[in-house]
């Protein structure tokens, strides 16, 4: 089976071999809804992909290979009356320099627009004067409003892909050249308007941009209002991600190649990256479909081994970037929302379909972007407001190791991850945790008095989740529902790693005030639930089982075995 991952040319993945996941049905349903979309989803969730499905539908330049690509999809089964009846204006903004200044910006941006334009214009057999035309205005918006006239006769589909890339990067880095650049007289707002007079025109018959958050488009209402944004539309809600449905299909060569039981595949799938939902009453949650084609691709047939690192480096880099969007507004309110999400595991805000910056950027604003982003999806609804949670395991760990940089950022301390890595590897294969212990404890007194003043049990548990989640050989369930019990921490061995032990951590805290009979009540209290989680089932079953009881008043740490 040939798995397309990182591919995004609709027409090599569908006549070279390649699965893919049917998505063509929605074509229909976007025609039937309207003419100007904009649809907003995380970092690899298939937008590209998608984005060339429709310019292959619609170009008439594709015209004579619509058989080849299309007949064994939904929409060449179900076609309707546009198929292969436009010419394709297609823009992308990935790959624009955004920390040289304005200069820089601007100058990569034209390029951006001279270099999309001469493409159509070249294709489409338009005389090589037009393209002079067009390349000798002097700015981005002269350059469109020189092309529509020069194409005025004709009707365009506009197709742009990761429209708010480089704004995104902006936005973190500099807010005063954002909103410059945004705002009135701002050549991006000044762009968008050309695209606006277009559409009134008739000149831009249809248009479909995708991104990640709506901050570029919503802070130029004015200059570009006419798209309706399908992004948190319950019906258009799978239209990019995988269903449960289209992972187990493309879960079963891995299932019947190695024998696998069929549930623990993907349940295990399904914790590292399910947990994507963009309306509260939309029917099922999704999964980032570039994260299990990363895990399909990379699965070690020969060994039945499940890959390495969970998460591809590209991946990783790519919400790593996005991590620098935590620094909007106020830092240590944002400090303060990342703490409640991990500790409680939710977070409740009002979902903000637009940003404006003139008015600050506050709890909900960084709430909002943080789901837009991928971080946090939707769980549910309250009266106050919609409830967000971490969608999964991936996200999980981007969280905890973002945590530790914040946590050595706010603290000035320095918690090395190489000390780490040994003393979770000793913890692993010669049941030794005082390494970890020592660590844990080391960072607790750099802490004392500074971050967790107001520390109790859920801060220490924090800590402890935040160093192991450095590892990667293990895999971290926190608070796992068992029989209506619910251990603190469990590090179960996972594929392809093999560890001699398992554990499972239970934590205590015992305030400073206490007097020692205190703290030994909390020591037998540790004890005592340990040994309930020890009677349950599933946890009996864990073959190489260590458990222990973790008890602290902020400083000291001791260890007890159970």
């Amino acid at each position: 089976m040939k798995i397309p991952y990182g591919l995004s040319n609709f027409k090599d993945v569908i006549t070279q071999g390649y699965y893919y996941v049917d998505k063509t049905d929605y074509i229909a349903r976007l025609e039937e809804n309207g003419k100007y979309h904009i649809l907003l989803r995380p970092r690899r969730f298939g937008k590209s992909l998608f984005l060339s499905a429709l310019e292959h539908y619609y170009d008439i330049g594709y015209q004579t290979d619509f058989e080849a690509i299309f007949s064994t999809l939904y929409i060449g089964k179900h076609p309707t009356t546009l198929k292969s009846s436009y010419q394709v204006l297609f823009m992308e903004f990935s790959g624009i320099a955004t920390e040289q200044g304005f200069e820089r910006l601007y100058q990569d941006f034209d390029r951006k627009i001279s270099i999309s334009l001469q493409a159509f214009l070249r294709r489409y057999g338009y005389p090589p004067d037009m393209l002079a035309l067009v390349d000798s205005e002097p700015s981005p918006h002269a350059k469109m409003e020189q092309f529509f006239k020069l194409v005025a006769e004709q009707k365009i589909l506009l197709l742009i892909d990761e429209y708010d890339h480089f704004a995104n990067s902006i936005l973190a880095q500099d807010l005063k050249l954002f909103q410059s650049i945004v705002g009135k007289g701002g050549f991006l707002r000044s762009f968008y308007e050309t695209l606006k007079t277009a559409t009134q025109r008739g000149t831009i018959d249809r248009l479909f941009i995708t991104g990640v958050t709506p901050i570029t488009l919503d802070s130029m209402t004015s200059g570009f209002n006419i798209g309706e944004n399908i992004s948190l539309h319950k019906d258009f809600n799978a239209l990019m991600g995988f269903t449960k449905a289209e992972v187990e299909q493309l879960l079963q060569p891995l299932v019947k190649a190695c024998q696998l039981d069929a549930s623990i595949l993907m349940a295990d799938v399904t914790r590292w990256y399910n947990g994507y939902r963009f309306h509260t009453k939309a029917q099922e949650s999704l999964y980032n479909s570039d994260m299990v084609l990363y895990f399909v691709k990379n699965f070690d047939a020969e060994d039945c081994a499940y890959p390495a690192r969970m998460l591809d480096d590209n991946i990783a880099s790519d919400y790593g970037k996005l991590l620098g969007m935590f620094s909007i507004g106020d830092r240590d309110e944002n400090y303060a929302v990342l703490d409640e999400l991990i500790n409680t595991g939710q977070v409740i805000a009002e979902q903000r379909r637009k940003f404006d910056f003139d008015k600050g950027f506050d709890r909900d604003d960084f709430i909002s972007l943080l789901a837009y982003m991928g971080f946090a999806s939707l769980q549910g609804q309250t009266l106050s407001g919609e409830i967000f949670g971490i969608p999964n395991h991936v996200m999980q760990e981007l969280y905890f190791q973002y945590f530790k940089v914040e946590l050595e950022r706010r603290n000035q301390i320095s918690i090395p991850n190489r000390a780490l890595r040994m003393a979770l590897e000793t913890l692993a294969l010669h049941d030794n945790i005082q390494p970890l212990a020592d660590e844990m404890q080391r960072v607790l007194q750099l802490l004392s008095n500074r971050d967790f003043t107001n520390m109790d049990e859920k801060h220490v548990k924090t800590l402890l989740l935040t160093l192991l989640y450095q590892v990667s050989f293990y895999f971290i369930q926190s608070e796992r529902e068992m029989n209506h019990r619910y251990p603190d921490v469990l590090l179960l061995e996972r594929s392809p790693f093999a560890v001699n032990h398992q554990h499972l951590i239970e934590l205590k805290y015992a305030k400073k005030s206490d007097k020692e009979k205190g703290w030994d009540a909390k020591r037998q209290e540790g004890i005592a639930q340990v040994q309930g989680y020890l009677q349950l089932p599933e946890i009996a079953a864990l073959p190489k089982l260590s458990a222990w009881v973790f008890l602290t008043d902020g400083e000291r740490l001791d260890v007890v075995k159970v």
